[in-house]
């Protein structure tokens, strides 16, 4: 089994920056993309930044030069860090883990970000 603890999350002002990690831990098979999702109360997750084995990414049009994901595989971690932060960045956070080839799937327990002056 496959565990995901996410880290970082707080709350910011706007304008400010945060850090979030997750470290990935137990046996993961074969080859993996790395992603972060996020949930706002009231609206439905939605794909912020993804990162492959290779190091390719893609991110939401609204965080585009402001976020920036990256991963160790050798460390099974993958962090997220945020620029330019704004209050509808505010949303709950959640690391996830899917297999590329055999279909498996993994979820943090989420860390909440809230930007607020």
């Amino acid at each position: 089994q496959v565990q995901l603890v996410e880290s970082g999350g707080g709350l910011v002002q706007p304008g400010g920056s945060l850090r979030l990690s997750c470290k990935a831990s137990g046996s993961i098979y074969g080859i993996y993309t790395m992603g972060w999702y996020r949930q706002a109360p009231g609206k439905q997750r939605e794909l912020v930044a993804a990162i492959s084995n290779g190091g390719n990414t893609n991110y939401v049009d609204s965080v585009k030069g402001r976020f920036t994901i990256s991963r160790d595989n050798r460390k099974s971690t993958a962090s997220l860090q945020m620029n330019s932060l704004k209050p509808e960045d505010t949303a709950a956070y959640y690391c996830n883990l899917r297999g590329d080839y055999v279909k498996y799937e993994y979820w943090g327990q989420g860390t909440q970000v809230t930007v607020s002056s």
